[in-house]
């Protein structure tokens, strides 16, 4: 990246990092069933939701309690169960259609990040009808109140329902972007571990990565405060210890404290961004339609490998909370350790090193939209622009991903 780029990338990030004790970013209120949920309603005078979910979620009969819950309390619930991974514009309409079709007054996200994203994307077009989702993308484009949105998440992974962004596939372009406004924050979230427990074990593996992957990628930034390092640094400990034990032998207790690990780095990432891994991970998963989580595994190892001491002294730390090493130790030796470790696990999760869809004739494409997502925004440890951004995909689609 030219002189003069960096200059404006590091001069916008900076302006950000000023304000942030200002902006008025705020937490949800937090739930522990979703039996709580028709109380939630009624205390808004609220009666008639359009819960967001996805089709195998509702078929492995995950939203029955809450449809029940719902039902039970003399409301009517209206289900919309056509998000697929990586929602596109195309199921953001089919479900507004359905929102105003049935004379709906609230929204409930049910899922993983792509039911939430598209429930945060209707609520959008909720408030902005005669805005078009593109218009929208990038920061503060919304500037108008949402209805009423709870989020339920069925991964401990997105931190979704923490966040301020939603993610959006154009479904002609094949196009990913993602709308930032703190109008998109939902005000309460449902942490309850009985509704993850059903998973598919590598839904599981590939999610908890994703929430390394935020956790990690906040914390390297250089938009850190005393409350996303902690939050960041608490997500680490927390992904290490349990992940394995939730992703592989569905324990109850390691499964709670993933959804609280998704939590707290959605917490982290929200107040200080993500970086390349994000940008990359979301220009494969638009144009292939990959597994978001799955491919922030892959690449997270990657670019972490390319930030080289520009990262090292902060993944020392975060090697510490991981328990793979103490304090005083040589950073660049934690450093290492620490991408070994995720190399690592992902290995014995069952995560691909390699990125085999990858086209070679799409590597400028995917350049360009990764650049276009992170630059200025993101507040990465090194700046690269789009050739320089070549060098990701063409590790992850290298022998060994090396």
């Amino acid at each position: 990246m030219n002189p003069l780029q960096k200059l404006w990338c590091r001069t916008f990030q900076a302006a950000l990092r000023l304000a942030l004790p200002v902006l008025p970013y705020r937490d949800p209120a937090l739930l522990d069933r979703v039996d709580q949920v028709p109380e939630v309603l009624k205390d808004h005078s609220l009666s008639r939701p359009l819960v967001v979910t996805d089709g195998s979620i509702r078929s492995l009969g995950l939203t029955a309690p809450l449809e029940e819950a719902l039902t039970g309390a003399g409301m009517t619930p209206v289900v919309y169960d056509g998000t697929r991974p990586n929602p596109t514009t195309q199921m953001v309409d089919e479900a507004l259609k359905l929102y105003r079709d049935n004379g709906c007054d609230c929204l409930v996200a049910f899922g993983g990040g792509s039911p939430m994203d598209c429930a945060k994307a209707v609520g959008a077009r909720l408030a902005r009808p005669r805005k078009p989702l593109g218009k929208m993308a990038g920061i503060l484009k919304i500037w108008h109140r949402l209805p009423l949105l709870i989020a339920i998440p069925t991964t401990a992974g997105t931190g979704s329902e923490t966040t301020l962004a939603a993610v959006i596939v154009d479904a002609e372009t094949r196009h990913k972007y993602v709308i930032n406004d703190f109008f998109l924050i939902p005000p309460y979230a449902v942490l309850d571990p009985a509704v993850i427990h059903s998973l598919p074990r590598s839904v599981a593996a590939a999610t908890g990565m994703d929430a390394l992957t935020h956790a990690v990628e906040a914390y390297i930034g250089r938009s850190t405060n005393k409350h996303t390092r902690a939050d960041a640094e608490e997500a680490v400990r927390l992904v290490f210890a349990n992940l394995e034990r939730a992703a592989v032998h569905a324990d109850v207790q390691a499964e709670a404290a993933m959804l609280r690990a998704a939590h707290l780095a959605g917490r982290a990432f929200t107040r200080s961004y993500v970086g390349y891994v994000h940008a990359a991970s979301h220009a494969l998963s638009g144009r292939y339609d990959l597994p978001h989580g799955q491919t922030n595994a892959t690449l997270l190892p990657l670019v972490l490998e390319l930030y080289g001491s520009a990262a090292a002294e902060k993944l020392a730390r975060l090697a510490v909370c991981a328990g793979l090493g103490g304090e005083g130790e040589d950073c660049t030796a934690l450093a290492e350790r620490f991408i070994a470790a995720i190399r690592e696990m992902n290995d014995r999760l069952g995560i691909p090193r390699t990125i085999p869809e990858i086209r070679e004739e799409d590597i400028p494409i995917l350049c360009a939209h990764a650049d276009k997502e992170a630059n200025p925004l993101y507040p990465v440890p090194v700046l690269w622009d789009a050739r320089e951004l070549e060098v990701i995909f063409r590790k992850a689609v290298g022998p060994d991903g090396k």
